[in-house]
């Protein structure tokens, strides 16, 4: 049992049936009253965020969140094979769990695999991947002064907006998180 006067970030917990995780946390003495936590947290499960306040006498228990590193194998349909790389064991993941997580993976890559009570609720993809430029525009001499972007089409199939300088046949670092050209590879 985890109290609100000992909550940190990242911390999960299960709160009346449902688990969520903690993001923010601020710790409140009014001048006159008791003092309280104020919380933002996270519904784990359906990825929903919630501003809660609570005593910091509340007691909850903490929710145990399993993150595996797994290995993707290949897409079927609407389903998204993995592998545990250790007992080689493999899972199927819907497409309505890994939603727009896959878009810059490629087969074989490792990818965190957040599950809880058995039940896998999030794929999390590598913070950076390196993929090669299938489909691009050529660029313009002299367009490259301020800084102009076009789109570019890499080998999964995503389409990612990089500077002119880059060419199809080039290999390109993506931040995973935010969708965006990082570097050239």
């Amino acid at each position: 049992m985890v109290s609100a006067g000992d909550f940190r970030n990242g911390l999960t917990l299960e709160i009346e049936g449902t688990v969520y995780q903690i993001i923010e946390f601020q710790h409140v003495k009014p001048g006159k009253g008791a003092a309280f936590v104020r919380t933002k947290i996270k519904d784990i499960i359906n990825g929903g965020v919630v501003e809660k306040t609570f005593r910091p006498t509340e007691k909850f228990p903490s929710a145990r969140v399993d993150r595996k590193d797994m290995q993707y194998l290949y897409a079927d349909g609407d389903l998204y094979n993995f592998m545990d790389p250790e007992s080689y064991e493999q899972i199927a993941i819907g497409k309505d769990v890994v939603g727009d997580a896959m878009k810059f993976v490629k087969e074989n890559e490792v990818c965190k695999v957040s599950s809880y009570n058995g039940s896998v609720f999030a794929v999390d993809p590598p913070i950076s991947v390196e993929l090669e430029v299938t489909e691009t525009e050529p660029g313009i001499k002299g367009d490259t002064a301020t800084g102009a972007t076009k789109p570019a089409t890499v080998e999964t199939g995503a389409t990612v907006i990089v500077p002119l300088f880059v060419n199809q046949g080039d290999r390109i670092k993506i931040d995973t998180r935010t969708g965006e050209y990082s570097s050239r590879a």
